[in-house]
């Protein structure tokens, strides 16, 4: 194969490790793939056991990782179930990249526990895993990449992964065959590299095993039947296990193991390639193993394989491949240890690259194409957790990257299983983020997507455009669409922010201030100074009703229960005493309540909350009413001005109160009646039907012309709320924290005589006191902002880390809110923030620096009385 420029590459053709491949249809098939045997006795040599507590169907790395833990924590009666043989699927042909590096937060927990484990689990099990860590290095070659990395060495230190921004000097002794010319940083993670995924699988087997959990192959699923008791009835050829809970976690077959129980999950296989030359003389010579390079903007990672080199490349979106007749027809019968046919032609462009960044590809011969399937979501996480619609289904699903993955998520999920909550947030992998909306063109153009955009600079408030909208609109999307910079949330579109003549519009994102910061400040002042309006119909909302709906909800949630007409913000906590969830709670009408909670919360609060109502055996009717239900929020000083002219219903303070709610009439529009609530933080929520939304939201904007109402968005609540002092639930809480360190004691009634869950642990808790606690912190930067997850420092020691950070235009300064320990958390204390490389001095200030309007009101009311 020639390349442009005359550099030459040996194309010597495929060579398998794995037994003998052979062209075969699409496909290069193994001739060892074994077919489905019915003889249990006979062929799969053990003992048939028909009950478990828990069956793992899948024999990858992911399966194999949950089946080890699960029976190490103590589980008795483990199953796992592999269809034709461990590994088969994507486990075998990985490149097996291990890093401690993510761009998330909460990953980051995930990685690390995976290298620590495999650096361990050759002494545990006996067996060779292959495990090279000579560290890795990511290449920036522009200054947007190297802001990239500071940003992303903010968002590290508060954990205890290693890494390192070094100069182009320390990349060189790393990978001293780089041409050095583009490099200007690199991001080093020490303890980063590659494991042999098929080692890696057998250890993990062979300690599932030591430990006693059951696996057997080839035992392909062939039913899953749900009983009364929320337990399942597994079917193979060998018979039929019952099983407490069942696993998914079947790589590119999860869509087909989903179907038996009518789900239709978003997973999708796409085509990865990667090259593998023969010995490079080069490398031959090298002392010491070549650090994994990560080339950013050439997008591909490359290794040292023996004496030569590994190199894979994430193609562009219009080139990469996906596997969508598998979504459309199956998965072929049998496909186990297969490949695809490569296409060197594909990844031209990035082996031309490569070759530029490491010259001596220029001579190498390749003596190896691998082009496997891997599976990806249309957000690249995986879909790990209970699944919301059926009891004790769990999935560990949708793994574009499984072998850094398994050993972190077959731990946090045997935790979980184990112990009835979430052992740290994970909420990023879900899997009940996605929903109806999730069709099967979205998912194919949110793949390519994330597949081509694998390597792009990862902004903060990133938005990604493929895809969009999905059947998921509110009324009023297409009044506001052009109008607004929209953010994408659970699958609604909602406005970020709104434009006026002279603005620089459209997405434009940075690791600095950007074209938004002055039109969010011109929206906060119309809020704070007037009247605006913004569409809050992307909240999940649910309606709990019947007898024992009360109980229920006593039981769930940390607050007493609203009486009738009135409105609150409560908590669901785990038994352990952590935060849930954060849901606002009105009781309607005699046991009739509704809850509002956020977007992205949806159905996992749903699910906790129909969990809790089964198994509890609560005579209750719980509806999603989220999609039938439009909601707009009406906020500044002259809304109760507006609202007035459209209703005889008396909105004054005395006539409509903090956190009370009414059904009431609006001239101008063809309801009967929309229930609106006052809630002080987003001023007036109204809720109506969604065909109504458009025609409420013309008359409001008609009634507030001589108000001076105008439209606000996203990012503007964000600064008022942070203004005000509001935790947001994911940020400031979350299953990572508990309410007391969050600061809401206000909301937890541990005097309540109901017994909710997490009462004991949070008395418990109170009694030790705290460690740390949720500080209201302000800085000055000069053209950056905190937006969460910076770390803090103090004498030159890591200390906390704030949880979100916006500009307040009222005060016109930074502020965030910050975990601190305990004895830094006094007014006054002073602490320094990092922020893209740049540490700036921040103060423990007395929360809020703007109160709230019922605040401002009662004030105002009671100064004119001393007057």
């Amino acid at each position: 194969v020639v390349a442009s420029g005359g550099a030459k590459l040996s194309y010597l053709g495929l060579r398998s490790n794995t037994g003998g491949l052979v062209r075969g249809g699409p496909f290069l098939r193994s001739q060892s793939c074994l077919g489905y045997v019915t003889d249990a006795s006979t062929v799969l040599g053990k003992r048939w056991k028909d009950t478990a507590d828990t069956v793992v169907i899948g024999g990858g790395c992911v399966g194999v990782s949950l089946a080890y833990h699960l029976a190490k924590g103590g589980m008795k009666d483990v199953v796992l179930l592999e269809k034709s043989e461990l590994t088969a699927g994507s486990t075998w042909h990985a490149a097996g990249l291990t890093t401690y590096y993510h761009p998330g937060i909460n990953l980051k927990k995930v990685h690390y526990y995976s290298i620590k484990l495999y650096e361990s689990l050759e002494a545990e099990t006996g067996q060779a895993v292959g495990f090279h860590q000579p560290g890795s290095v990511r290449i920036a070659s522009t200054p947007v990449r190297v802001d990239e990395l500071k940003y992303q060495m903010t968002r590290t230190h508060w954990h205890p992964t290693p890494q390192f921004l070094i100069g182009p000097e320390k990349v060189q002794e790393l990978f001293p065959l780089l041409n050095m010319d583009k490099v200007i940083a690199g991001l080093y993670t020490p303890g980063d590299g590659h494991i042999d995924p098929y080692s890696l699988t057998m250890a993990l087997a062979a300690g599932a095993r030591m430990y006693g959990a059951q696996i057997y192959n080839p035992a392909p699923v062939t039913g899953l039947t749900p009983t009364s008791d929320g337990k399942w009835d597994v079917q193979t050829p060998h018979g039929t296990i019952r099983a407490n809970r069942i696993v998914n976690a079947t790589g590119f077959w999860a869509r087909e193991v989903g179907k038996l129980i009518g789900f239709e999950h978003p997973t999708i296989p796409v085509h990865h390639q990667y090259v593998v030359t023969s010995t490079l003389p080069e490398v031959k010579a090298l002392k010491r193993e070549l650090a994994v390079i990560r080339d950013l903007e050439g997008s591909y990672y490359l290794r040292q394989e023996r004496d030569g080199l590994l190199f894979g490349p994430y193609e562009k979106m219009e080139k990469m491949v996906l596997q969508d007749s598998w979504v459309r027809d199956g998965v072929p019968p049998g496909f186990g240890k297969e490949l695809f046919e490569s296409d060197l032609d594909r990844i031209m462009e990035h082996v031309e690259m490569a070759m530029e960044m490491v010259p001596v590809l220029k001579n190498a011969d390749i003596i190896n194409i691998v082009s496997g399937p891997i599976t990806y979501t249309p957000d690249l996480l995986p879909m790990v957790g209970p699944h919301h619609g059926a009891r004790n289904y769990w999935t560990a699903i949708g793994f574009g990257y499984g072998v850094i993955h398994a050993g972190g998520i077959g731990k946090f999920l045997s935790d979980w299983i184990r112990t009835g909550e979430p052992p740290y947030d994970l909420i990023e992998c879900d899997p009940n983020r996605y929903g109806k909306w999730t069709d099967v063109p979205y998912m194919c153009a949110k793949a390519r997507e994330s597949y081509g955009f694998n390597n792009v600079v990862g902004y903060p408030k990133e938005e990604r455009f493929e895809g969009r909208p999905t059947s998921r609109t509110s009324g009023l999307y297409e009044l506001l669409k052009d109008k607004a910079s929209m953010g994408f949330h659970a699958g609604w579109e909602q406005p970020h922010w709104f434009y006026k003549p002279g603005d620089d519009t459209g997405y434009k994102p940075s690791f600095h201030r950007t074209n938004w910061f002055g039109p969010v400040g011109r929206e906060c002042k119309l809020v704070m100074e007037k009247v605006g309006v913004i569409d809050l119909t992307p909240f999940g909302k649910f309606t709990v009703k019947g007898k024992d709906s009360h109980k229920l909800l006593d039981r769930l949630f940390a607050n007493t229960m609203p009486k009738v007409g009135l409105t609150n913000i409560s908590h669901m906590l785990t038994p352990t005493g952590k935060v849930y969830a954060e849901v606002t709670i009105t009781q309607l009408a005699p046991g009739e309540f509704l809850l509002i909670t956020g977007s992205g919360s949806e159905l996992h609060d749903l699910r906790w909350i129909e969990r809790e109502a089964v198994e509890g055996g609560y005579d209750v009717d719980i509806s999603n009413v989220t999609d039938d239900i439009g909601v707009l929020g009406v906020a500044g000083p002259n809304s109760r001005k507006v609202l007035q002219k459209l209703t005889d219903e008396d909105m004054s303070d005395a006539g409509f109160k903090f956190l009370h709610c009414k059904s009431i009439k609006l001239a101008g529009t063809p309801l009967r009646a929309i229930r609106i609530s006052y809630t002080g933080e987003l001023g007036w929520e109204l809720y109506m039907e969604q065909k109504n939304l458009a025609a409420v939201y013309k008359a409001i904007m008609e009634a507030g012309q001589s108000e001076g109402i105008d439209n606000f968005g996203t990012y503007a609540m964000a600064s008022l709320r942070l203004e005000k002092g509001f935790r947001g639930w994911g940020a400031e809480m979350n299953c990572d924290t508990n309410p007391l360190e969050a600061g809401l004691d206000y909301f937890i009634k541990l005097n309540k005589p109901a017994d909710f869950i997490g009462k004991a642990a949070l008395q418990e808790i109170k009694a030790k006191g705290l460690k740390r606690k949720l500080c209201y912190i302000t800085m000055d930067t000069d053209d950056i902002d905190p937006e969460g997850n910076e770390t803090v420092w103090h004498n030159g020691k890591v200390v906390g880390n704030t949880t979100s950070g916006a500009y307040s235009y009222s005060t016109q300064q930074s502020l965030a809110f910050a975990y601190l320990p305990m004895e830094l958390c006094s007014i006054g204390q002073k602490v320094e923030v990092e922020l893209l490389g740049r540490k700036y001095t921040a103060m423990v200030v007395q929360e809020p620096l703007v109160l709230t309007e019922p605040t401002r009101t009662r004030l105002q009311k009671k100064a004119k009385g001393k007057a």
